[in-house]
């Protein structure tokens, strides 16, 4: 059970791997450096017990690297007590420094070991596991969620969580805590999210919550919408493969009961109703990496649709640069986890300043929609693969909801206007199964460019966001030079980047749609094949403008402008796994990654 819930959990990070499990009065252990296959078949060579309460974690590394020694769990209190850690304890030099001075012996380079030895410490002035977690934490700075047994108290884990995530599983006969709800949504779909500054105790027959001072406390439960096998690879080469050809369905559940005969529906906002909507004069849209791109696209949908000036910002940027806000700005934070520090930080901070705050996130449970005043889920369900495709697609969905409910809310458009949108948007999902199924070009581009070095990706517009996109999935998964610009840039300073032979994507504009646009796309290309350039243009079907400066079109069907990135980003995303597949990459799990990232 622990191997099966770690091998949900190891796109959080894949350095290293371990279990505990309690065994009659002691602790046994296991720990290897590397991905989990490592930690497997060290268990399938030598067992260890399979009875009683255990923990598990797969790590990503962040003090000491990825060896035996650094992964968890580490052991304390005479290797009586286990603990495992997911965050960054700041002051662990300082409580480092403290243990060794009273004669603490460390094996590993870690912050989790000090928390580990406090913990044992307080265990034997407590005598209770629960108690001794309650003391330690106190003394603990940064973000953290821990797990810990203890041989002396064999059914039972306790977990603590400071500005990082722990769910319950409540099971019948079996309870679990796990970093996210897939580790235990094979057993049991009914969980809890515990909110900050929790400790959580679960034996075989419930769980226990209170506050870090003691006092009890009851979260709130849900059921998980997805079982098990929405989590499965199910017969793909990999879960990304798998993620990309289910973007018409993420798209589809995204619309699902939002869209109406002549505008959107989306009761869920609550106390962003529609008169604290017409209050708003200012939106700042904070994310981080392929989030960020998909608050581009919004950022141009939202304020062309609702006329609402929008910003958007790296969200590790947002706070520190003091951002001026009030009660009548919207920050609107995008997450695929609901988990990304640095977008919980900034909406934090956001409340602080009495903004208003609205969630855009794929996870039921989450930190960052529970801290918001409102969430809109995206329905995308589990994406694995730590290069996001699926996600962004409901990402941009879920904005582009929100822009059409905003500018109804203001009166900025007809709604005829609104309801052509509509129209084309419940279109989306066929049409992005027709480009999944005509990426044999892209396929062979790929093969072909196993060796390229550089690609530069252009756009204009709601284009510009798609090149960013694009040139991110590839230094993900490919690890190799790729950058995104905007076309009007080019001349500016990019174009001394231009090379004979030198690859270029571009995102054309429909010449329907943004005839000017289009020309200038057109112009840009033109200078960049005057300089042996080989140009790659992606181009809805019937632009035949294009076709004698690309040397390669791949096309997307016609929709509206705002709706383009949503059809021109797949082929991007497809080129990036095939290039990395031709070139033999984990596409799933790129070297220095995680999926979800915990830590600021």
């Amino acid at each position: 059970m622990l191997l099966e819930g770690l091998s949900r959990l190891e796109y959080r990070g894949y350095d290293s791997a371990g279990v505990s499990v309690l065994d009659g009065g002691s602790v046994a252990l296991r720990k290897k450096g590397g991905k989990l296959a490592v930690l497997r078949d060290s268990l399938e060579d030598a067992p260890l017990p399979d009875e009683g309460a255990g923990i598990g974690h797969t790590r990503w590394a962040t003090h000491g690297g990825p060896t035996d020694e650094n992964a968890h769990p580490h052991l304390a209190d005479e290797g009586r007590l286990s603990l495992i850690h997911n965050g960054i304890i700041e002051n662990f030099a300082e409580l480092r420094a403290e243990l060794e001075a009273d004669g603490e012996t460390f094996l590993s380079e870690t912050d989790t070991e000090a928390a580990a030895k406090l913990v044992g410490r307080a265990f034997r002035e407590t005598g209770d596991l629960t108690k001794a977690m309650q003391q330690v934490v106190a003394r603990l700075e940064g973000q953290f969620t821990l797990l810990a047994v203890h041989a002396e108290q064999p059914g039972v884990v306790v977990g603590a969580c400071h500005n990082s995530p722990l769910l319950v599983g409540y099971g019948e006969g079996e309870h679990f805590l796990g970093s996210d709800v897939s580790a235990f949504v094979k057993f049991t779909p009914n969980a809890a999210a515990l909110d900050n500054d929790q400790i959580v105790t679960i034996t075989a027959e419930g769980a226990s919550v209170t506050d870090f001072a003691g006092a009890p406390l009851e979260p709130k439960r849900f059921e998980v919408n997805w079982d098990a096998s929405a989590a499965d690879k199910g017969g793909w080469s990999s879960f990304m493969a798998k993620e990309v050809a289910e973007g018409p369905e993420a798209v589809a559940n995204t619309l699902r009961g939002r869209l109406t005969d002549s505008g959107v529906s989306l009761g869920e906002l609550g106390v962003l109703d529609e008169e604290a909507l017409r209050g708003i004069d200012r939106i700042v849209i904070v994310a981080c990496g392929t989030a960020n791109y998909s608050g581009l696209v919004g950022k141009y949908a939202i304020e062309t649709w609702a006329r609402v000036p929008v910003e958007v910002d790296l969200a590790h940027e947002f706070r520190y640069r003091d951002p001026v806000l009030d009660e009548r700005t919207l920050v609107i934070s995008i997450s695929q986890s609901g988990e990304t520090m640095d977008t919980k930080m900034a909406v934090q901070h956001a409340k602080a300043q009495g903004a208003r705050t609205l969630s855009i996130c794929n996870t039921q449970g989450a930190t960052i929609p529970r801290e918001s005043e409102a969430v809109l889920y995206t329905h995308a369900g589990p994406e694995v693969a730590v290069a996001s495709t699926k996600a962004f697609l409901a990402q941009v969905i879920g904005q582009l909801l929100f822009g059409l409910h905003l500018a109804k809310v203001r009166g900025t458009m007809t709604d005829e206007a609104i309801a052509e949108v509509v129209t084309e948007l419940q279109e989306l999902p066929d049409e992005l199964r027709q480009v999944l199924s005509e990426q044999e070009t892209v396929h062979e581009l790929a093969h072909w460019m196993s060796d390229t070095r550089s690609v530069l990706f252009l756009g204009r517009h709601v284009g510009y966001p798609v090149a960013l996109e694009g040139a991110l999935k590839l230094k993900e998964i490919s690890y190799i030079h790729a950058e995104g610009f905007a076309g009007g840039e080019l001349k500016h300073g990019p174009i001394a980047l231009i090379e004979p032979g030198q690859v270029v994507f571009v995102v054309v504009p429909s010449p329907r749609n943004e005839p000017l646009l289009h020309s200038k796309i057109i112009s840009n290309i033109q200078e960049i094949r005057a300089r042996g350039a080989r140009v790659i243009a992606v181009a809805e079907a019937g632009d035949a403008a294009v076709m004698p400066y690309a040397d390669q079109v791949l096309r997307v069907p016609l929709t509206l402008p705002m709706l383009e990135p949503v059809l021109q980003v797949v082929p991007l995303h497809i080129f990036a796994l095939e290039l990395a597949t031709a070139k033999g990459l984990d596409v799933d799990q790129p070297r220095n990654l995680a999926k979800s990232v915990t830590v600021e």
